[in-house]
């Protein structure tokens, strides 16, 4: 699926390495609805199918291994054609961290990966080092 095909704007998509598209976004902002969510914040979720991982603001996933099986769904979810997002409250550090890992898990190096975020969806994605130090897990 290229860029934009399936949804009705192109803020905050971004297509993966091996080709797929996804959208990052705050889930305050009104969106045009996705076929899928992964809600990386406590609080209001979309009225989409959604998944929730428990990630504290500025942290890293509470339970790495739900996480990974979390972005795992959303990445086959994405390949498969659906409209998948990634969205926590600010849009930046988890959303981008998230991002920075559905890069790694199509073959780019961590540190590669954060640059790459960085350049195609936000330049603050993945904010902190814990972030960082997390992605070499992934």
């Amino acid at each position: 699926m290229s860029a934009g095909q399936g949804w009705a704007g192109r803020t905050g998509l971004l297509v993966l390495p091996g080709g797929a598209t996804v959208r990052g976004r705050r889930l305050a902002d009104q969106a045009t609805p996705a076929d899928f969510a992964l809600v990386l914040a406590a609080g209001p979720v979309p009225p989409w199918p959604y998944r929730r991982v428990r990630w504290p603001d500025f942290w890293v996933p509470v339970d790495t291994a739900d996480a990974l099986d979390a972005l795992g769904e959303a990445r086959r979810r994405a390949y498969a054609g659906e409209r998948v997002e990634v969205a926590c409250r600010g849009g930046v550090g988890r959303t981008g961290t998230a991002l920075a890992a559905l890069a790694v898990l199509d073959g780019l190096a961590p540190a590669a990966a954060v640059a790459w975020v960085r350049a195609r969806y936000h330049p603050r994605a993945v904010e902190t080092p814990w972030q960082r130090w997390w992605l070499r897990r992934v």
